[in-house]
């Protein structure tokens, strides 16, 4: 796993992101998950959503089980 260096400067804290993990643009979308900081490309935000679909295999959710459908009654 890669690290990155963290300063302080007065009240903020500067990552210091190594070069292989270059983002594209000026500005990032930042959310705290849990323990992780997450960055999201501001000029890209849903790329990372189509990048990982590709990560997925062929047989992904082939053998799902669907629950029985509701009977409701009509309008």
């Amino acid at each position: 796993m890669n690290t990155a260096q963290i300063s302080t400067d007065g009240t903020h804290q500067i990552v210091i992101i190594p070069e292989d993990f270059k983002m594209s643009g000026t500005k990032v979308y930042i959310k705290k998950v849990g323990g992780a900081i997450v960055l999201i490309a501001k000029d890209a935000p849903w790329q990372s959503l189509f990048d990982s679909l590709e990560q997925f295999s062929d047989d992904f959710m082939t053998t799902r089980e669907q629950p029985p459908l509701d009977v409701r009654e009509t309008f």
